[in-house]
């Protein structure tokens, strides 16, 4: 298993719609993938506009899936218009 923590710097006037558009529309998008694990959407208390989300997939090549289905490629440019940077780093699960 895998999983993947993708820190978001988001827009401060961009905050609301960062989150509907994870709840309305990523998280939907992605819980359909074959290999799917679970994903959720984290802010810093006391740094409003700076957010993760930590993915799970059980195995490289389902999360691989996700990032090249066409429903992650048609999600990028609107979230993408969101944030200012992001950062990834990627995890094997051990226990």
């Amino acid at each position: 298993m895998i999983e993947r923590h993708v820190t978001f710097n988001v827009y401060p006037d961009k905050k609301e719609q960062f989150e509907k558009m994870f709840v309305e529309y990523y998280r939907p998008a992605m819980a359909v993938m074959p290999g799917f694990v679970k994903v959720d959407l984290l802010r810093q208390p006391d740094q409003k506009s700076q957010y993760q989300m930590v993915i799970r997939f059980e195995s490289l090549e389902a999360a691989a899936n996700w990032r090249n289905s066409g429903a992650h490629q048609s999600l990028q440019p609107e979230l993408k218009a969101l944030y200012s940077d992001s950062k990834l780093e990627a995890y094997d699960v051990i226990a």
